[in-house]
């Protein structure tokens, strides 16, 4: 890339005039006309060598200008000592070149060569639904998988789910009471169960004492009938995952589960036990957080079951002995960021190794304009529910164009899954978002159907072309460099800078300026004609729609073929 090889180029100068500097620091001004490229580091290094700052930058400008490579047109000294970089013709004639010839591949790295990492998010339970934190756990952590891959990493994707515990003891209950037989089950009937059984647990002491006897029986496998219920329950949970994760692009390696994690984490807090890692309290084995500046949370009850905290112990070795990660992303939401931090201690004193290795990212909330929704209360959004409603908004939009209905449908769920993506993604991770179902759908301006609309019409000005026989050409002779062209060789940049930092917002926020420049470029250029520049104009506008794609791409949102 560009700026790795300035930053090569400026070291290499520094170090001829005695000069050792560890990291340089390069940015894009913000007016063009400033450069591509710019530097503070000479007002820095002036500062520690008491010098002026800008007679310093012009001598450091100077020696960089004896010897600069051929993609640097000048380099000039502005303001206080800053340094700014001009890239030069032959470069962005190159750049066009390079993006047309790589294509789909335009915008990877290779920073994380074959690093083998796995990143596990979504994390739906089994007897509950499909909601909105869900939704946006599987988006986040989708889009940073992408990332990984894009940046070279040899990556598994992995699913986490809780089909034993309280909550899977609810439904049973539940289910009984109402007598649901097996052949009665299905999602609406597990979400109904589930409601009734949360508010006799939480309001009916008999019942949350059969609660807790279900969760034991679960656990042994111990009641045959239990048994059967739970089975079926879990097959159609599952299943009814499967059908979500197909329809938002996500394919996972590994599913692990509690029901085997359960087991293993139990055996591991009572051997630390032994090395007094953790402490009995009250009948319960807890870890004491306080001594580390955090809090305490219990790892086995006292009833002997394993909590949340030591299954995710045996999650941590059973992950590792599949995969031998060098690297393990946890995606889950921001309201468990302080339980994480508990575990990862706990991790560096059991597996200093596999704690080393893990990285926790806590996302926000998903809110709707009434507020945060709880399945713990029976009020939840299903993100269904939030797919189906904008899915008809898009619907109202598109009602009037010439297409088969069977052809609308398509396009409909295609732009409304990239509209709650882009939604979700636009920010940086760990803020709640509230969900605006009218701006989400907006063909104009910051959106993903804006996004999908200007690569549609892109690829549909070079369908064009090509039924005119006209294809896309690089002119180096091109005597003005568009605004265009100096934001198009940015994006492996961003790429780059998005997987090193694990957001995808740099991307999205990339992508919609790119997009926003090249229909302003459209709406004042003839891109297809007879002139000369109608083959270059054609390049830049081909550049734009690989560009678009691979950044749609990376943030798991697809492009209609026409909207």
């Amino acid at each position: 890339m560009i700026d790795e090889k300035i930053k090569k180029f400026i070291k290499e100068t520094l170090l001829e005039m005695s000069i050792s500097i560890d990291e340089i620091e390069l940015e894009h001004p913000a007016d063009f006309n400033y450069g591509d490229y710019s530097t503070n580091l000479a007002m820095v290094q002036a500062k520690k060598m008491k010098e002026n700052p800008i007679k310093f930058a012009e001598k450091i400008a100077g020696e960089l200008t004896k010897n600069k490579p051929k993609e640097i047109e000048k380099i000039e000294v502005a303001g206080n000592g800053f340094i700014n970089f001009y890239l030069s013709k032959d470069f962005f004639a190159d750049n066009l070149k390079e993006i047309l010839k790589k294509d789909k591949n335009y915008g990877k790295n290779n920073f994380l060569k074959r690093q083998k990492t796995i990143v596990e998010f979504t994390d739906p339970n089994p007897f509950k639904e499909f909601h909105i934190g869900h939704l946006m756990s599987n988006t986040i952590g989708e889009a940073i998988a992408r990332l990984m891959e894009w940046n070279g990493a040899k990556l598994k994707r992995a699913n986490y789910q809780g089909d034993v515990g309280l909550h899977v003891a609810k439904v049973m209950w539940a289910m009984e009471k109402q007598n649901i037989t097996s052949d009665k089950i299905n999602i609406t009937v597990l979400s109904r169960m589930y409601m009734i059984g949360t508010k006799a647990y939480k309001e009916n002491e008999t019942a949350k004492k059969e609660i807790n006897e279900i969760n034991k029986k679960i656990y042994e496998n111990s009641d045959d009938e239990i048994e059967e219920l739970y089975k079926k329950g879990r097959k159609i949970s599952l299943d009814y995952f499967e059908t979500i994760y197909k329809k938002l692009g996500t394919k996972f390696d590994y599913y692990f589960f509690e029901s085997n994690t359960g087991k293993l984490g139990k055996e591991i807090v009572n051997e630390y036990l032994k090395k007094r890692i953790f402490e009995k309290s009250d009948g319960a084995i807890i870890f004491k957080g306080e001594k580390y500046g955090l809090h305490t949370r219990v790892f086995q009850s006292s009833d002997g079951l394993p909590t949340y905290e030591a299954k995710e112990l045996g999650l941590s070795k059973i992950k590792y002995r599949k995969y031998k990660y060098q690297k393990s992303i946890v995606i889950t939401g921001n309201e468990i960021n302080e339980y994480f931090k508990v575990l990862l201690k706990v991790m560096s004193l059991i597996f200093p190794k596999l704690a080393e290795r893990t990285l926790h990212i806590g996302h926000g909330m998903m809110r709707l304009p009434k507020g945060k929704m709880s399945s713990r209360t029976g009020d939840v959004i299903t993100a269904e529910f939030v797919l189906d409603e904008v899915s008809k908004k898009i619907m109202e939009v598109i009602e009037q164009r010439n297409m088969a209905e069977e052809e609308k449908n398509k396009i409909s769920e295609i732009i409304s899954i990239g509209a709650i993506k882009y939604s979700i993604l636009k920010q940086k991770i760990g803020k709640d978002i509230i969900f605006d179902f009218d701006k989400s759908i907006s063909f104009e301006g910051d959106s993903g159907p804006y996004l999908q609309y200007t690569c549609v019409r892109a690829e549909s000005v070079i369908e064009k072309a090509k039924a005119n026989n006209k294809k896309p050409k690089v002119a180096s002779e091109e005597k003005k460099i568009t605004k265009l062209e100096r934001m198009i060789y940015k994006f492996p940049e961003m790429t780059k800078r998005a997987g090193e930092e694990y957001s995808p917002h740099y991307i999205v926020t990339y992508l919609i300026e790119l997009a926003a420049e090249f229909n302003a470029y459209y709406a004042t250029n003839k891109i297809i004609g007879d002139d000369k520049g109608s083959q270059h104009r054609l390049a830049i506008t081909k550049a734009v729609s690989i560009i678009l794609k691979n950044g749609l791409e990376i943030l798991g949102i697809k492009v209609p073929e026409k909207m």
